[in-house]
């Protein structure tokens, strides 16, 4: 079957603000470690014309190690120009380093599809967040397996698509899914979406999925965790994004939090103040992701 989008190769997301204006640009590339990298990824760039305004790097080990970059550069006519400079990067850096990358416009939002079943507060942050500019993407749509959020969803102008799952319709519920997003989405959010995709799907959807959950795991899994963390008297409750895999909540972690809870707090309270970490935790999430400073090291995330 035919993936949904071109895949992304990796993910993306900033831990610091990035360069803003017309004509920025950014690279993100990965390789195996070896002196000179850096001088050969900035000459190229003096060469072209391009000013680097940010610049990250890491590596796995200096002797033998997975070095990763992002750089952030100020190009004129930046987006008419980012075709021949991929082609040129390709030949003239890339191949010799043996290196993956990829360079995209930070003018453009990356396309997402957000799943949801019932738990409204990590869905309507993204969406409040996107139509108030402090999200870099563009939902074009909502998948849900219930139908209780759709007014809510409708008020922001996306469209919201009732696919119902159970055990015997899981297979054709998730094949609509797939014929419903197919090239038309670069992401998939899973913002609080309480099924679990299949290993088909993980594989045909073609597209990074991030994930958002409690971080009582696993001690808590399942239903009711805040319930039986108030039982034991938990001092910390936090949330997890992570990117989604056929492991069920161990894919690479993008980013995390956590915050200092009492005794004194009742079940309510407790669901309270997680679903809070949750929303800014899974926002910070997307947001990294699309800006391209996430990198995938096997399975830990780099995020720059």
């Amino acid at each position: 079957m035919t993936s949904l989008a071109e895949q992304p190769a990796a993910a993306a997301g900033g831990a610091v603000a990035g360069a803003s204006g017309p004509d920025i640009a950014r690279l993100v590339m990965w390789c195996q470690d070896r002196p000179g990298i850096v001088a050969s990824v900035a000459s190229f760039l003096h060469r072209n014309g391009a000013n680097i305004v940010q610049s990250d790097q890491y590596s796995s080990d200096p002797t033998g190690g997975r070095f990763f970059l992002r750089v952030e550069f100020h190009l004129p006519a930046a987006a008419a120009r980012l075709a021949a400079l991929e082609r040129a990067f390709a030949t003239e850096v890339a191949a010799g380093l043996g290196a993956q990358f990829r360079l995209r416009d930070n003018a453009v939002r990356s396309r997402a599809a957000l799943f949801v079943s019932r738990y409204d507060h990590c869905l309507l942050d993204l969406l409040w967040r996107e139509r108030r500019g402090e999200l870099p993407i563009q939902t074009v749509q909502v998948v849900s397996n219930h139908e209780n959020l759709r007014t809510d969803v409708a008020s922001f102008g996306v469209p919201y698509e009732y696919i119902p799952v159970t055990r015997d319709t899981k297979a054709e519920a998730e094949r609509r899914e797939l014929e419903l997003l197919r090239g038309r989405v670069d992401l998939i959010v899973l913002a609080r979406y309480m099924q679990v995709l299949s290993s088909d799907f993980l594989a045909r959807c073609g597209v990074p999925i991030i994930n958002i959950h409690h971080s009582f795991l696993p001690a808590f899994a399942g239903r009711r965790p805040y319930e039986r963390a108030k039982e034991r008297g938990v001092k910390l409750i936090g949330a997890t994004a992570h990117y989604a895999t056929e492991d069920l909540d161990e894919g690479p972690i993008i980013e995390q939090d956590a915050v200092r809870v009492s005794h004194r707090d009742s079940v309510a309270e407790l669901t309270r103040r997680g679903a809070d970490i949750e929303r800014t935790v899974l926002s910070r999430a997307v947001t990294w992701h699309c800006q391209d400073r996430v990198l995938l090291d096997g399975g830990i995330a780099v995020v720059f």
